[in-house]
């Protein structure tokens, strides 16, 4: 599972280290994220555990940290606050049960689907996210805690520089608790969120029974936060693809993740998923296993039930340093620099995906972009036209090149004119693909409109498929098909 003959001493280092500080890293966000929707942090802290260790043994990408997300509290809040933890729980195991479905069934792929300028505007939108979290935080602290925190961003910042013994964002917490917890500086501390000291999560299922009415309620939310929890992985899974290393399995992840949920549903936390936030943190102090993600799970429920004391003293300007750093190595600045040689449309779709994600969820903005893109791609492709005529003695043929589909149909439609044709035309379809239903009956409306002219036509180089096709869609495109060998319409 974790592969140890293939660790090096120097790697398991660098798990160790990066572990222990993307559990720190955990805490802030898992207590937020409660709050936001009206749990105790605990229950927070637990789902952050569990999902955190189940993906990490399982996952489609090692070193891959998950956990409690904001895109998926925003959904959860409402049913939160309209009904009782019961239902919260009914709709993490469904969401759970919906994702490993989605496993099963080999799914994931259908992640490629969307595009890179997608992907940009979903990586920007969610680093501004997340230094969005961060600012309640700080808010009102004065000058001391903005000192610390921009003292915080520079260590993590200049200490690799230096020396590579551990990751500038551990030495960044090491270097500013000192400071606090040594000098005894008044900021505010992790203790001053909430309480953290907790016990292990405890199996029990929810207090709700799940009958129709339940499911009623349920179901729309456990079918958005298995979608939205899927997308977030999976773009995450995808980003950390970029930074290197080996190529993440997406049906694995789905299969993890909902797995988890289950688990988190069984032993009364709230559902999760990928963070995009610590994932970077993780990778980018050198944690490129599985050890050092199950390593930051394990910490943290450490934290919650032996070392909370310990932990409450630690200084919220040194967490929010560290996420600052992680919100602008999330950023894709090159993004900025392309956005003025990109294609408007990309252009477009990029910078439409990072609203969205501000001011709505993931789920809504990735479904816009690859919306968006897929009308684009349509408008581009809706261009079909006459290559070549071929004029013989009352005959015409007219060699196609193009698409037909719903986008080309009224163009193709556009391009002939019966009443100025001889007696018979002939339309050779060898570099035409019919894609779909419309450009079928763009082909027999066009058909009808010869055979009132009284002229005769043939449809030349179709393939079998295309002419079944035709026959079955209307009356007239089963007239005088020849030369049906010409394998184009076929996948």
């Amino acid at each position: 599972m974790f592969y140890l003959k293939s660790l090096r001493i120097n790697d398991v280092k660098n798990d160790i280290l990066s572990g222990s500080v993307v559990a720190v890293a955990l805490i802030p966000e898992a207590v937020a994220f409660s709050l936001v929707a009206g749990l105790s942090p605990i229950i927070g802290l637990h789902t952050a555990f569990i999902l955190g260790l189940v993906t990490a043994l399982f996952g489609g990408k090692p070193g891959m940290i998950s956990g409690a997300t904001g895109a998926i509290v925003v959904v959860l809040a409402s049913l939160a606050a309209q009904y009782s933890l019961g239902y919260v729980l009914w709709a993490t195991l469904l969401a759970g049960a919906i994702q490993v479905l989605i496993g099963l069934l080999r799914l994931g792929k259908f992640i490629r689907l969307v595009p890179l300028p997608a992907i940009f505007g979903f990586v920007n939108g969610l680093a501004i996210v997340i230094m969005l979290a961060q600012l309640p935080m700080i808010k009102g602290q004065g000058v001391l805690m903005y000192s610390l925190v921009a003292l915080s961003m520079l260590i993590v910042w200049g200490f690799p520089k230096i020396s590579g013994a551990i990751p500038g964002s551990l030495a960044a917490l090491l270097v500013i608790s000192g400071l606090v917890i040594g000098l005894d500086i008044d900021t505010k501390r992790v203790g001053d969120l909430a309480n953290i000291a907790g016990g292990l999560p405890v199996f029990s299922l929810p207090d709700v029974p799940l009958n129709l009415a339940t499911l009623k309620v349920v179901l729309p939310y456990a079918v958005i936060i298995a979608f939205v929890g899927l997308i977030e992985s999976l773009l995450t899974l995808t980003v950390l693809d970029e930074m290197g290393g080996k190529k993440g399995a997406g049906n694995r992840e789905c299969l993890a993740q909902g797995a988890g949920n289950i688990l988190c549903g069984l032993f009364g936390s709230f559902a999760g998923c990928a963070m995009i936030g610590q994932s970077i943190i993780n990778f980018t102090s050198g944690g490129r296993s599985r050890l050092s993600s199950a390593l930051a799970a394990v910490l943290l429920i450490v934290f919650v039930v032996s070392l909370a004391d310990y932990i409450a003293v630690l200084p919220v300007a040194s967490l929010v340093g560290i996420m600052f750093m992680v919100c602008i190595n999330t950023f894709e600045w090159s993004s900025l620099r392309r956005i003025r040689r990109m294609p408007k449309a990309d252009a477009l779709v990029m910078v439409a995906v990072s609203v969205i994600t501000i001011f709505t969820d993931l789920a809504v903005a990735v479904v816009s972009g690859v919306i968006i893109s897929a009308l684009v791609f349509a408008w581009k492709q809706a261009r079909i036209r006459i290559d070549r005529t071929e004029h013989r003695a009352e005959e015409v043929v007219y060699h196609l090149n193009g698409p037909l589909f719903f986008g080309s149909a009224t163009a193709f439609a556009e391009l002939f004119h019966p009443q100025d044709d001889p007696r018979r035309v002939v339309l050779d379809f060898a570099h035409t693909r019919v894609m779909d239903a419309s450009g079928v009956e763009a082909v027999d409306k066009l058909t009808a409109r010869y055979l009132a002219a009284g002229k005769q036509i043939r449809l030349r180089h179709l393939s079998d498929d295309c002419i079944t096709l035709l026959r079955r869609a209307g009356p007239f495109c089963s007239h005088e098909l020849d030369d049906p060998t010409y394998n184009v319409a076929c996948e």
